[in-house]
């Protein structure tokens, strides 16, 4: 677990993402869940599926992470990990968001490769998923949080 325990650290870390000044270093997979948990929280605009697709690529561009085909920002895993986020968030109403993080980590959604019991690697590495929204091929994202 990282230092994002808090309310306050997970603003903090909000904050820098927003701003494009996060290190790359932090931006793990439990950084991605720790903003995606804010931004439902704290700013609902921020969590639409346009925002969030303009504040990482901005972040990876600060990186010098390219943002292509096969690099850098992917829409379908970030869409799907905002629906993760806010079924753990619905969760565990009015707990603090480090408790929640915690929790996410915890569980299914903390092993980042959760999302390959929805779509095939074919299907969720294409270019088009990248770019776009595509529906899971192999099973459908939970609609009620387990684990």
């Amino acid at each position: 677990m990282t230092g994002l325990v808090s309310d306050i650290a997970m603003a903090d870390h909000a904050k820098q993402v927003q701003a494009a000044r996060l290190p790359k270093a932090e931006w793990t997979h439990e950084g991605h869940f720790a903003y995606a948990l804010w931004c439902l929280r704290h700013a609902p605009d921020s969590a639409t599926p346009e925002a969030m697709r303009e504040t990482i690529m901005a972040l990876n561009d600060a990186h010098g992470t390219p943002n292509t085909d096969s690099a850098g920002y992917h829409h379908t895993i970030t869409i799907a990990s905002l629906h993760a986020a806010r079924l753990v968030l619905e969760a565990r109403p009015g707990a603090p968001l480090g408790d929640i993080l915690a929790a996410l980590m915890a569980g299914r959604f903390g092993r980042s490769d959760w999302i390959l019991d929805h779509w095939s690697r074919e299907v969720l590495f294409s270019p088009a998923a990248r770019r776009d929204w595509i529906a899971p091929d192999r099973a459908p994202l939970p609609t009620a949080h387990f684990g």
